[in-house]
């Protein structure tokens, strides 16, 4: 194989290496447009959410310090969008691995990485189409933003940064775990375990004191009260922890971190993965 084989830069350096990444980032799209029932995969859970929570029990919930129940839960609401990717780039990456399409990339001359990269890039799509969806749900059971575009558009970017962090763990457990049906079972039990030990549903203050802790760092937490206080929909918490007194200036950091650490880890891990 030449200098130029799979996991090498080709020549052209860094301007090629992006060509075929765009390239890989429109095959994946040109798939979703033919499997659409991926979008559905990721918004029907969450709009569904939004109809329950948001309209049904919003007569019957009531949250100290906030108007509306539906105002509140809508930050949740997004997180578990973010969470729902976790399934999502697993199952592709998984499928790519078992049908042979990665060995098919390394006969071509484009660096390792590009694969990965395409495949999260695309699978973002995805995620915004269905947080576009999720708004409308929320938009139709009252839900409002109460400040202005800037704080608006930093929460959206908040909830697909969490997006784009869940789609590297999803691409690392595609890899770890081939199995679609053990993948399926993780990715629900992810998708449960972070949504309801966390504040996107109702405030923690009933929970007892570590278990309180816990979940007030759960980065489900932190995103959903920092899209609360960007979009006017809750005000931040004047007592605890530090991720529930700052959840705007913690969450872009823990994002950071978090995306810092996974994408690093999946590639590792992907290099290993290929040569099987």
């Amino acid at each position: 194989m030449s200098a130029t084989s799979f996991g090498t830069v080709a020549p052209g350096g860094f301007g090629t290496g992006v060509s075929d990444t765009v390239a890989l980032i429109g095959r994946h799209l040109r798939h979703l447009r033919r499997t659409p029932e991926k979008i559905i995969a990721v918004t029907l859970t969450p709009v569904a959410m939004v109809g329950i929570l948001g309209y049904l029990f919003a007569s019957v919930v009531s949250v100290q310090g906030t108007a509306q129940y539906h105002d509140y839960v809508m930050g949740g609401v997004f997180a578990q969008v973010a969470l729902s990717c976790v399934g999502v780039a697993a199952l592709g990456v998984s499928a790519d691995l078992r049908t042979g399409l990665i060995d098919r990339f390394r006969s071509l001359p484009m660096a390792r990485s590009t694969v990965l990269v395409s495949h999260t890039a695309a699978d973002l799509v995805t995620s915004a189409v269905a947080v576009v969806g999720v708004s409308l749900a929320g938009l139709a059971v009252g839900w409002r933003i109460h400040k202005g575009f800037l704080p608006a558009a930093l929460g959206f970017v908040l909830i697909l940064a969490f997006a784009y962090a869940m789609l590297w763990l999803g691409a690392l457990l595609g890899m770890v775990m081939r199995n679609a049906e053990a993948i399926n079972g993780v990715s629900a039990l992810v998708l449960v375990i972070f949504s309801f030990l966390s504040s996107s549903f109702m405030p923690l203050t009933g929970l007892p004191t570590w278990l309180r802790t816990v979940a007030e760092w759960n980065p489900v937490s932190v995103v959903s009260a920092a899209c609360r206080q960007l979009w006017g929909n809750a005000p931040a918490a004047a007592h605890g922890s530090l991720a529930v007194q700052h959840p705007v200036l913690l969450a872009p950091i823990l994002l950071a971190a978090m995306i810092g650490v996974l994408m690093p880890v999946s590639m590792r891990v992907y290099r290993t993965a290929v040569v099987r």
